[in-house]
């Protein structure tokens, strides 16, 4: 990656990281020769030109996706997942040692919602301004978002002024095997924004992001905003390792009957489908972080922060295969419940963030979406990379160059929006 051999501080910022779109021309279009000169450039001087495809899969990575698909595929009842829900545990042990020695800084919060399954948390005091809703990725622990303070995006949010509530996923009750998309995707959310009272700034990252979307389709009333950060939407052709890898699963109503999917189990299959982005770019980075405290102590952080993957339920996991396999949300086929949810339903203006190098959400997975919202308010804004994120995908949460160049930009759209 191009800064991953600098400091944070030397980076060299983007001319332009807004993608244009001439009448006539889609964002896929656009994006799509931007991604080719980049490549031209490269070439002329003398680099070495990853392929948009996944980067090299690496045979015992892929000996071991296949020796857990071969397992969800010859067991009609589930897989025997006890020996990784045994892992989940062992490394949130080990996390917690980790806590004693090198702790987040977290911003002071207050409760104002609790359900299974969620907690909301407010920060700051709520007044007049408009309200962000975050949704982060619901395997992950919400604290990605509010990690230290220079690297804060609840951080951020507050010193521009707006109110900000962050929905923390908790272990979903384990006597339900319904829940599912309706579950996260809807009544969830849902819960969150009718106890805000007020049209929101709805944002997510990841499939955290996906959620809001689709939430976003089906309760246009409740969403001001929508604020999406490599969040994968399209699910056609060459959309990402990730995508390659979930058509190689058992068929939906297969999996309909699994256990929770544990957390460690759905990270060895990340790496499993992308170990370049998984692990060889971490341990570049964790190098390249050496010469930089500072940078070093963001690389654990989020190191330590990869030990508190949560357990997927089966039912969510079930619907999240479906969701990747037919591309039900682009072709306007997705069932929430018993309503409707489409990409061409979603009304409100819509920034989007990617990142041109990833093969866990690539472009292609994020440009169709903005395609079929001609003549709306979008914008499309690039993230070009941090040293001391360990992992790329979420560098646009915790990345020093984020703060300093992404998110005032983003933030100033959506005060923009606001003001309207």
């Amino acid at each position: 990656m191009r800064t991953c051999g600098r400091r944070a501080d030397q980076a060299r910022s983007p001319r332009k990281r807004v993608l244009e779109v001439r009448p006539g021309l889609s964002y896929s279009a656009v994006a799509g020769k931007s991604f080719a000169r980049r490549r031209c450039r490269q070439r002329a001087q003398g680099k070495r030109v990853k392929s948009r495809r996944s980067a090299r899969n690496i045979p015992c990575h892929q000996a071991f996706a296949s020796m857990v698909l071969g397992t969800m595929h010859s067991n009609s009842h589930g897989p025997d997942f006890a020996s990784f829900a045994a892992a989940d545990e062992a490394r949130r042990g080990w996390g917690r040692v980790l806590d004693f020695w090198m702790a987040r800084r977290e911003t002071p919060y207050r409760l104002v919602l609790e359900r299974p399954g969620l907690r909301l948390r407010c920060y700051g005091r709520p007044g007049d301004q408009p309200s962000w809703l975050i949704i982060p990725a619901p395997i992950k622990k919400h604290y990605i978002w509010d990690l230290l303070p220079p690297v804060s995006v609840v951080q951020r949010c507050l010193e521009s002024g707006f109110n900000v509530y962050l929905l923390e996923w908790t272990e979903a009750p384990r006597d339900d095997p319904n829940i599912g998309i309706a579950t996260y995707a809807d009544r969830h959310i849902l819960d969150c924004a009718n106890a805000i009272g007020r049209p929101i700034v709805l944002a997510g990252h990841s499939l955290g992001g996906t959620f809001a979307a689709i939430f976003s389709s089906l309760h246009p009333e409740k969403v001001g905003a929508l604020v999406l950060l490599e969040a994968p939407l399209s699910f056609a052709e060459d959309t990402g390792a990730i995508a390659r890898l979930i058509r190689q699963f058992p068929s939906v109503e297969a999996l309909s009957g699994f256990d929770d999917c544990p957390g460690v189990l759905l990270g060895a299959l990340g790496v499993a489908a992308s170990p370049e982005s998984f692990l060889w770019w971490r341990w570049r980075d964790g190098v390249a972080s050496l010469v930089d405290p500072e940078a070093l102590y963001t690389h654990l952080l989020v190191e330590r922060w990869l030990l508190d993957e949560l357990a997927m339920p089966g039912g969510l996991f079930a619907d999240v295969v479906d969701l990747y396999r037919q591309d039900h949300f682009m072709r306007g086929t997705l069932r929430v419940g018993d309503k409707p949810a489409a990409a061409r339903n979603v009304t409100a203006p819509v920034l989007a963030v990617i990142d041109p190098e990833s093969d866990v959400v690539p472009p292609s997975s994020v440009m169709p979406f903005l395609d079929v919202l001609p003549g709306r308010d979008k914008k499309l804004l690039r993230y070009e990379g941090d040293t001391g994120i360990a992992l790329r995908h979420v560098g646009v949460l915790v990345g020093r160059n984020a703060h300093r160049t992404l998110w005032p930009e983003v933030l100033a759209w959506v005060n923009s929006r606001s003001a309207h």
